[in-house]
């Protein structure tokens, strides 16, 4: 099993709260969503494993099972264009889980007129293979969102 944990202190309220058809829906993937704390802030690796997609706002890790979780930063945020946010891995780079990997400002991008909410999904997997999912509760960066069977 892989643990998934908290790339973000906040509060995990599910994906059926998330502002987007897309990943409200879970067309992406099962998983969650965190509404984060609003200030700066280092969006954390969720899992141990290789980065195999590295945009501002979104990054993608691969664990040695071959599960990929998508961490999302925010909804609309592509649109920014990078603004606001910093990386600091690369594509290829191997990560631990809670090695910082982009550094951002929820209340930034909520100033910018997007939603913060960030939706952690297990790509390329099935509701009834997520166990625990964390729901309508507190997270910290490093805290267990949802076991991955």
């Amino acid at each position: 099993m892989t643990t998934v944990t908290s790339p973000l202190a906040g509060r995990a309220i599910g994906l059926a709260a998330v502002p987007d058809p897309v990943f409200s829906g879970a067309m992406v993937g099962p998983g969650t969503a965190i509404d984060p704390v609003r200030e700066p802030s280092e969006a954390v690796s969720p899992i141990d494993g290789v980065v195999v997609s590295m945009h501002p706002h979104a990054f993608v890790v691969v664990d040695s099972e071959g599960h990929g979780v998508l961490t999302h930063l925010g909804i609309d945020t592509v649109q920014l264009n990078g603004e606001g946010f910093e990386l600091l891995v690369k594509k290829g780079d191997t990560v631990q889980r809670n090695q910082p990997v982009v550094r951002w400002d929820p209340s930034a991008v909520e100033a910018a007129g997007k939603s913060p909410i960030c939706p952690i999904v297990a790509l390329e997997a099935t509701s009834d293979s997520l166990s625990d999912v964390a729901v309508d509760q507190d997270v910290k960066a490093g805290d267990q969102l949802f076991g991955w069977h």
